[in-house]
């Protein structure tokens, strides 16, 4: 059944009011209020759930290619003053609902070389572990990482070259899997002495293990050293989306066939 309004007719006659306005100056608060609640909820969502990231080198390849924009997880490991989606110099108090990352994880971190460059690696050493690198391969704790060949790649250098890579799937003694790149046989980072991860750190390796500056190079180098756990921004999670930065050489109009349509909102392994 509808029901409909029904109106009584009247003689008397119509008064108008007059409309009132509200104060521009309320309405601009209204505004600006409004705005920044939404900046607050885009700066909570970047500082406590993700943060996007843009890659800019090979040494993750081929995990990760230059022009990758990635998304950081950071609840994972806990929230520091690393977490913070802009850097401000505060004391280091430790980390809040910390978890340290398990071996395997790709983790993005403050280079303890200036806190603002955000680099990415791969966690192979966990505290109280012993790291080694033999003839190229890793050993954790004297067991080696499984090496399984997987054909020949293309490694990208930040100038837009590439070279021919061996490619390899290396599997962790915890049993996660991933690939590696292999450019050159005894390279200079090949062979390394044992170092035990102190605790509160970890040893990280990028997958392009000749043009990587990881953990098998001091800090003083230009490496990371040691990497400080306080230093975590997140993990690693997805590829958001990718464009071939070869393609800034060429004509504007062929920029749009450098996306690399396959790797939009894959995972990251």
């Amino acid at each position: 059944m509808s029901v409909e309004k029904m109106s009584a007719t009247t003689t008397e006659p119509k008064t108008s009011q007059p409309k009132t306005s509200k104060p521009k100056s309320s309405t601009w608060r209204g505004q600006f209020v409004q705005l920044a609640g939404i900046v607050a909820a885009v700066f909570i969502a970047k500082g406590a759930l993700a943060e996007p990231f843009y890659v800019p080198s090979g040494s993750m390849e081929p995990t990760l290619l230059i022009g990758d924009a990635l998304l950081a997880s950071k609840f994972p490991y806990g929230y520091g003053t690393s977490s913070l989606p802009i850097q401000i110099n505060l004391p280091e108090t430790g980390r809040v609902f910390a978890e340290t990352p398990k071996r395997g994880d790709v983790v993005v971190f403050r280079w303890p070389g200036d806190r603002s460059q955000a680099w990415v690696k791969r966690v192979v050493g966990l505290p109280g572990d012993r790291i080694q690198m033999r003839q190229g391969q890793l050993f954790i704790n004297d067991r080696p990482a499984e090496l399984k060949p997987d054909g020949v790649g293309s490694a990208e250098d930040d100038n837009g070259s590439s070279e021919p890579a061996y490619r390899y799937v290396e599997t962790l003694p915890n049993g996660v899997s991933h690939l590696i790149f292999k450019m050159r046989d005894n390279g200079p980072l090949d062979n390394t002495p044992e170092v035990t991860v102190p605790a509160g750190h970890l040893f990280v390796l990028g997958d392009n293990r000749d043009n990587s500056a990881d953990s098998r190079v001091p800090l003083r180098s230009g490496g990371v050293g040691l990497l400080p756990i306080d230093n975590l921004v997140g993990r690693a999670d997805a590829v958001l989306g990718s464009w071939d930065l070869g393609m800034r050489g060429q004509p504007v109009w062929t920029w749009l066939s450098g996306f690399r349509l396959a790797r939009f909102f894959t995972a990251v392994h």
